[in-house]
C-alpha cells in the first residue's frame, strides 16, 4: 500500500482536479465516522466513485459505539463494496485510521496485537477486519483535513451523520445488522447499509478514547494515548502540566482530577506528565501540550461550596454566534480552597477577530485540536451543579454558558446553580470608582500574578483573592501558616510554635487555681505549688 499524505485542507482544496471525478481503473472512496456522546449513537459513511463514473453511498451505525470504531467501519465498508480487481483510493480525515493501517499495524501484529507499551490494541476486531480486506488489494491511503470544505470529505461526513440518525431511529436493540448492499459498481441508487455485528468496546468520553495521529509526528508512542475527535476535528492530548506562567495553576490539583493520565485505558506507560514536554502557556500558536483539567465533582452539593469562574469567548454576543473557548474554575468550601480546579480550552468551530485575540491571546491555531463544547459539557455540568458560581460581570459568563448548555440539551443549567456577581458587589462597596478586576487587584493589593493575557483559570484564581478580600479577608488554606525565617525565606511555622502565641485567659487561670485549692486538704504536698 502506498502512503500519500495531504498536508492540509488547503492543498486538497486548491488542486485543479475535481475530487469527485472518476479515475480510470480506480475506485475512489471518501469515508468518515461520527459519534454523539462517545460512547453513544454513532454512524459511518462511505461515498464511492467508480471508474465508470457511477457512485454509491453507504451509511449505517450502532446505537452504542465510539468515533474511532465508526471511522474504521467506514473504511471497512469501502473495501467490502469496491471491485477487488481495481485499485482503491481511500480518503479519510482520521489520522488514527491512516497511520494505523500504514504505519502501526505491522508492529501490532509482531507483538501479538499489542501496542508499543505492551497494552492490547484498541478496536482490535475492526483492525483485523481492515487488515484482512487490504490483503491482495492495491490500496492507497490519503488523509484530508476534516470540515475544511473538501467536497469528498463533506459528502462522507453527511453520510456518517445519516448513519447516526439511522442507528437512533431504528433503535438497533440487538446490534445484529446485516449488509444489504451490492458489490455491483453499476448500482446507481443509494444503499443504506447497516454495520456488521461487531463487539462494542466500552470506551469513555473524549478524554479516554480515540488515539488520533498528530500529523507532524511519526512515532507510534505519540499516538498511544486516549483522545477523541468529534466528527474528526483533531483533538491531540499528549498533554503535560502548565508551567509557572499560569501561576502553577494545574500543579495544585488533587488526585481526583480527570486527567488523561489518570483515566487512560491504552496509554504508553512512559507517557507520564514528567516525560512529556510541559505546556509553556503559549496559546498564540498550535501547541499540543496543554493538559485539560475536568475534576470529578467529589464535593458536589456540599454546603457553602463556591466556584470562582471565568470564561474566554470568541466575541461579546452569544446571540450572534460567539462561542466559549476557555473555562477556568477554582473551588472553595467554607471560604477555603479545596485544591480542585477545572480548566479546559474549547474548539468553537468558528473564527475570531484579531481584536479579540489580542485581549485573551488565544489563537485559532491553538484551539484547532481542542475538544468541542459538547464533548466537555457533561463533566462541566456535573462539576458546577448545585454550587454558588462567583464571576466578575457574571451575566456575561452565564449568558454564554447557558447558550452552550442549551445547544447540547442541558437546558436546566441556570436553575441548577446560584450566581453571585463580584462586579455588582464591587460597585456597591466602591461606588463611582473603576471596578475592573485589574483595578480591584491594585486597590486590594491581592492577585499580583502576571496577567499579560486574561487566561480564564488565572483570572479565576485572582478573582478568588479579590472576593475573599472584599468579603472579609483571606482565610488560611492550612493549619500551618507561612512565616519568614532569619534568612528572609518563606518557611512553614510549626503548629506547636503557633500555640505559644495564644493569649493567656484570666478566667481559665482563676478556674485552674480554684481546682488546685480544692485538692490541698487531700494532698498537702500541693500547698506549696498553689501558693507559689
Amino acid at each position: 500500500m502506498s502512503d500519500t499524505f495531504i498536508p492540509s485542507a488547503q492543498t486538497a482544496k486548491n488542486t485543479t482536479v475535481n475530487p469527485l471525478a472518476a479515475k480510470t481503473n480506480t475506485t475512489v472512496a471518501y469515508t468518515d465516522g461520527a459519534c454523539k456522546g462517545n460512547p453513544g449513537a454513532g454512524g459511518w459513511g462511505a461515498h464511492l466513485i467508480f471508474s465508470d463514473g457511477q457512485t454509491q453511498d453507504l451509511y449505517g451505525g450502532d446505537k452504542e459505539t465510539t468515533n474511532n470504531r465508526m471511522e474504521l467501519m467506514g473504511a471497512i465498508q469501502a473495501l467490502k463494496h469496491s471491485p477487488r480487481e481495481l485499485k482503491l483510493e481511500i480518503w479519510t480525515d482520521s489520522s488514527y485510521v491512516k497511520k494505523g493501517i500504514t504505519e502501526w499495524i505491522d508492529g501490532w501484529k509482531k507483538r501479538g496485537w499489542k501496542t508499543a507499551s505492551k497494552k492490547p490494541v484498541a478496536n482490535q476486531d475492526l483492525w483485523q477486519q481492515l487488515d484482512a480486506l487490504c490483503r491482495a488489494r492495491d490500496v492507497d491511503w490519503y488523509w484530508v483535513k476534516g470540515h475544511a470544505g473538501h467536497a469528498g470529505n463533506e459528502k462522507a461526513d453527511e453520510l456518517a451523520n445519516l448513519g447516526v440518525t439511522s442507528s437512533s431511529d431504528n433503535s438497533l436493540s440487538n446490534n445484529n445488522y446485516s449488509s444489504v448492499a451490492t458489490n455491483d459498481p453499476m448500482t446507481k441508487k443509494k444503499e443504506h447499509i447497516m454495520s456488521d455485528n461487531n463487539p462494542i468496546v466500552n470506551h469513555s468520553d473524549w478524554l479516554l478514547d480515540d488515539p488520533l495521529g498528530l500529523n507532524m509526528m511519526d512515532d507510534e508512542s505519540v499516538y498511544d494515548f486516549p483522545v477523541h475527535a468529534h466528527d474528526d476535528i483533531l483533538v491531540e492530548l499528549p498533554f503535560s502540566q502548565p508551567s509557572a506562567k499560569l501561576n502553577n495553576a494545574i500543579k495544585q490539583t488533587s488526585a481526583h482530577t480527570m486527567t488523561v493520565d489518570s483515566l487512560t485505558t491504552d496509554s504508553s506507560a512512559s507517557n507520564t506528565s514528567e516525560d512529556l514536554p510541559q505546556f509553556d502557556g503559549d496559546t498564540s500558536r498550535a501547541n499540543p501540550y496543554f493538559r485539560p483539567l475536568l475534576p470529578k465533582p467529589i464535593h458536589r452539593h456540599e454546603a457553602n461550596r463556591q466556584l470562582i469562574m471565568d470564561t474566554e469567548t470568541t466575541g461579546l454576543d452569544p446571540l450572534k454566534g460567539d462561542r466559549v473557548i476557555e473555562v477556568g474554575i477554582v473551588e472553595m468550601i467554607d471560604r477555603k480552597f479545596t485544591g480542585e480546579k477545572l480548566h479546559v480550552y474549547i474548539n468553537p468551530l468558528r473564527g475570531m477577530d484579531e481584536v479579540v485575540i489580542r485581549i485573551h491571546g488565544i489563537s485559532e491555531a491553538f484551539l484547532t485540536d481542542k475538544p468541542t463544547f459538547d464533548q466537555i459539557a457533561q463533566p462541566l455540568y456535573e462539576f458546577m451543579d448545585g454550587a454558588e458560581i462567583i464571576a466578575h460581570n457574571a451575566s456575561f459568563d452565564m449568558g454564554f454558558l447557558n447558550m452552550e448548555f442549551n445547544k447540547v440539551g442541558m437546558t436546566d443549567f441556570a436553575q441548577r446553580v446560584q450566581v453571585t456577581d463580584s462586579l455588582i458587589m464591587a460597585k456597591q462597596q466602591y461606588p463611582g470608582q473603576k471596578n475592573t478586576l485589574d483595578a480591584l487587584v491594585r486597590r486590594l493589593n491581592v492577585g499580583k500574578q502576571d496577567r499579560t493575557f486574561h487566561g480564564a483559570l488565572l483570572d479565576s484564581e485572582i478573582l478568588a483573592e479579590v472576593y475573599l478580600a472584599m468579603t472579609g479577608g483571606q482565610v488560611s488554606l492550612a493549619i500551618e501558616e507561612d512565616s519568614h525565617s532569619d534568612s528572609g525565606r518563606t518557611t512553614h511555622a510549626r503548629f506547636a510554635d503557633l500555640a505559644a502565641l495564644l493569649l493567656e485567659s484570666t478566667t481559665d487561670s482563676t478556674a485552674n487555681q480554684s481546682w488546685f485549692a480544692s485538692l490541698v486538704d487531700e494532698y498537702p504536698e500541693l500547698k506549696n505549688k498553689v501558693t507559689h
